[in-house]
């Protein structure tokens, strides 16, 4: 499984609409809605690699309201439970 973050400009007044049509999307497992530069961050889970480039090319950067996007693909996800074993072998 790969996890991409999709960092995503809609156009002002279509913000909610584009979060709603993202979060419709089976490979997107969370859209948040954020301040700052970007309007919206969406967390993918995809097969592959080029299963990215598809969904945010076909998907999302087709939908009507997006003005731009900047992906990161995900190599390793940390959770409180590596940092807890980390600790548990002495270092």
């Amino acid at each position: 499984m790969v996890t991409a973050l999709c960092f995503i400009t809609a156009a002002p007044h279509r913000v909610n609409e584009v979060g709603s049509m993202i979060a419709r999307l089976p490979e997107a497992r969370t859209v948040y809605s954020v301040t700052g530069e970007w309007d919206i961050i969406v967390v993918l889970e995809v097969r592959e690699v080029d299963d990215v480039a598809r969904v945010v090319t076909d998907q999302i950067g087709a939908l009507d309201g997006i003005v731009g996007t900047e992906t990161h693909i995900a190599f390793r996800t940390y959770s409180p439970e590596d940092v807890d074993a980390g600790f548990a072998l002495g270092y």
